[in-house]
């Protein structure tokens, strides 16, 4: 973690990537039908303002111990392929430490938080390294999600069905969520590659 210049401009993008992913998430699945916008009951002001911490403080943890700690460890013994996809199946695991019954009902979870894994990997390594991207993206899509959720600036019409919305109303447990990520992740590994 460098308190660099460059990293808090890759900070800020990450952050504005994240804020724009989430948001266009919900816009498509607004203009689907597929949920309506509500009036908020509180100052949505207090809601971006609560978000801040939670998203950045679980991004930055988040970020340091699993795409900074274990995976400079990993690094320094394997293979970047063997990292890359040890790291990617840790985050996922390490989150669904729960019943297994809960498992099998949140299961497409799994894949959203692999994908979201992968792509901040991806963006660490674009950024030589750096984290300041990775958390970035992750405290976005945290940010804008806990506005919205917290908020209850949405209600699912019912259109469609919850695997397809995201079980538990969790963006990352439905085949739209999923899509976004997909699109994130591969858009994260192609600028990767660009820039070996």
């Amino acid at each position: 973690m460098e308190f660099t210049r460059q990293n808090g401009v890759e900070l800020l993008r990450g952050l504005a990537i994240g804020l724009i992913s989430i948001q266009l998430l919900f816009l498509v699945q607004g203009s689907l039908g597929w949920l309506k916008w509500q009036q908020p009951s509180e100052s949505v002001v207090r809601f971006i303002l609560e978000a801040i911490p939670t998203a950045f403080l679980t991004a930055l943890t988040e970020g340091l111990f699993f795409r900074g700690w274990i995976y400079d460890e990993l690094e320094r013994d394997y293979k970047p392929d063997v990292v890359l996809w040890t790291v990617a199946l840790i985050f996922p695991i390490l989150h669904f430490l729960k019943p297994i019954p809960e498992i099998i009902r949140t299961s497409p979870q799994f894949v959203g938080l692999l994908l979201l894994s992968l792509t901040c990997i991806w963006a660490k390594r674009r950024s030589q390294g750096r984290l300041g991207l990775s958390i970035g993206i992750h405290a976005g899509l945290i940010w804008g999600w806990y506005v919205v959720n917290v908020g209850k600036l949405i209600e699912y019409t019912g259109k469609v069905p919850v695997w397809v919305t995201g079980i538990n109303d969790n963006p990352l447990a439905g085949v739209v969520g999923l899509s976004f990520l997909v699109i994130l992740t591969l858009w994260m590994w192609s600028k990767n590659l660009k820039w070996k």
